[in-house]
């Protein structure tokens, strides 16, 4: 499912963090992260649980200031920025764990991700491409969101963030809680949205196999720390990768002491 047409490293970076550091209170949560997406392209950030994956999506989207460093989007300086001006500009969050308006139907949920735009004829047929995208959504649009599946409500999130057309999108954690066949069934329509739409897609996931499958650019977080970063189908290669996050361990006489190992980028 990877991308066939790698995105060329020259092409320019619609977004790049540079030295950034957040925290909440005295904890830092991330330190010194630098990483930057490609326009037209998925990036992935991996991580294990608490490593800062959804801290430093809270601080490119304005919903947390960082302590140090910057954020710039399409070349404009977006620090510690409002959030709905961030918006504005063309960067939509799909925050993790979800979050539609439960007591409204799907389709004003979708009707909600559209009100920056003025263009009605717009909005009409981007309406119908994410009813293309997610049939489902369209067979339940008259009720309420809250009556979803979990795995219907995160279609509905991808969507309203798609009603704002944006440029970039982050995605935290898309497969929690869902299914393994649901979970890929999501992340082939995130390929789609971003071959057919040329919508470019930060995504911060557990999921490593899928992470890494579905993206052109990967970055290893670990405590807060970018550790590796490299092309996803050189990542998917390396020794540390497979072990650590993708459960594919050597056999041989070291097998039972397998834990004491250290990672490589130590």
């Amino acid at each position: 499912m990877s991308s066939s047409t790698a995105t060329p490293l020259d092409n320019p970076p619609v977004l790049k963090l540079l030295n950034v550091e957040s925290a909440y209170g005295p904890i830092k949560a991330i330190r010194g992260v630098s990483l930057q997406v490609r326009k037209g392209e998925i990036a992935t950030v991996l991580g294990s649980n608490g490593a800062g994956k959804t801290t430093i999506l809270k601080t490119i989207s304005g919903i947390l200031d960082p302590r140090k460093g910057s954020v710039a989007f399409k070349g404009l300086d977006i620090t510690a920025k409002d959030p709905a001006f961030i918006v504005q500009q063309g960067l939509l969050h799909v925050p993790e764990g979800r979050e539609v308006f439960p007591l409204l139907s799907v389709r004003d949920n979708l009707l909600m991700g559209a009100y920056t735009r003025r263009d009605r004829d717009g909005v009409a047929r981007d309406m119908e491409m994410v009813y293309a995208y997610f049939p489902i959504l369209k067979e339940r649009s008259h009720q309420d969101a809250g009556l979803l599946s979990g795995g219907q409500q995160q279609m509905l999130a991808i969507s309203r963030a798609l009603m704002a057309n944006p440029d970039l999108i982050l995605l935290d954690e898309p497969s929690l809680g869902l299914s393994p066949k649901l979970t890929k069934e999501i992340f082939e329509i995130v390929v789609r949205i971003n071959r057919e739409r040329g919508t470019t897609i930060l995504l911060v996931e557990q999921n490593a196999n899928m992470a890494l499958n579905a993206s052109d650019y990967g970055y290893v977080l670990e405590n807060g720390r970018i550790v590796m970063e490299d092309t996803c189908a050189r990542l998917r290669e390396k020794e540390d990768i497979k072990e650590f996050y993708l459960g594919l361990k050597e056999t041989g006489v070291r097998g039972e002491r397998r834990w004491k190992k250290k990672k490589t980028w130590r």
